[in-house]
């Protein structure tokens, strides 16, 4: 693997480094995705017209777009529900990660034992998973489904936060040991700063996660107020288009989501902008 030298450095390391822009700035990024998704909506609906596709099969981007705007206030109310669950689920779920990651850095022994457990977390399916705790609490309670989001949540937070708290620069390591510091000080000051990119990393992989375990965990009984129970309940119904039109409001609440972890990332590490 080569890395590409500035000759501008090569020739005087003292030299300030300019990073360039890419052309085009923000738009670049913005636009082709844009232009993508357009076109994939107009493929969508014109297959389905054409080919007439049934509405129970895939309906068209139209209808689905006329079912949202009818039935808007529904899904923003029941967004803002499923929204509080995966909100809160996101909260517990990523510092519980990070707190375990925190001591399974700081003992070997617990590393090597926690990911083994870590990972048999991640494998508890959600639709097993859901239906036990619905049980275990009242049937007007919204703990299980935020309970099912942090335990969803936990497994890429945690292991992202390990990996980054174990990958310390040795010359750092040995400069706090040599002033005696403690192994929360080192923690504090040298692991957590080092491993802030990978827990983003997986605050960002959590963000989306969260949405979606929140809706599915409202399949399986307890409040009625959240974009999983409409789902279920629309399609029930033979109403196909306004049940994808909750899904819709899925990928909307899932995109903020995202878009809001992405947003604290740049709010929390400025320099790593590009």
């Amino acid at each position: 693997m080569t890395t590409a030298v500035d000759p501008v450095v090569a020739a005087d390391p003292t030299a300030p480094v300019v990073t360039r822009r890419r052309r085009g700035g923000p738009w670049l990024a913005v636009v082709p995705p844009l232009v993508v998704g357009v076109a994939g909506l107009l493929l969508w609906e014109t297959v389905v017209k054409v080919g007439r596709v049934a509405p129970y099969v895939l309906p068209a981007p139209s209808a689905i777009g006329e079912q949202f705007w009818q039935s808007r206030e529904v899904v923003w109310r029941t967004g803002l529900a499923s929204g509080e669950n995966a909100l809160i689920g996101l909260l517990v779920g990523a510092a519980v990660g990070l707190l375990a990651a925190m001591v399974a850095a700081r003992f070997a022994f617990l590393g090597e034992v926690s990911i083994p457990v870590a990972a048999a977390l991640n494998a508890l399916p959600i639709i097993a998973l859901a239906p036990i705790l619905n049980n275990m609490f009242d049937s007007t309670s919204s703990v299980p489904r935020r309970l099912v989001v942090a335990i969803v949540v936990f497994f890429p937070v945690f292991v992202n936060a390990l990996r980054g708290l174990r990958e310390v620069d040795p010359i750092h390591r040995d400069l706090m040991a040599s002033y005696a510091a403690s192994g929360w000080t080192v923690t504090r000051l040298v692991r957590l700063p080092a491993a802030l990119p990978f827990v983003f990393t997986g605050l960002r992989q959590a963000s989306s996660l969260a949405v979606i375990a929140a809706v599915v965990a409202e399949y399986f009984g307890g409040l009625q107020n959240g974009l999983g129970s409409r789902i279920t309940s629309a399609a029930a119904n033979t109403a196909y288009p306004r049940a994808w039109a909750f899904v819709l409001g899925a990928c909307v609440l899932g995109l903020v989501f995202y878009l809001v972890a992405l947003l604290l990332e740049r709010l929390v590490m400025p320099w790593r902008r590009v």
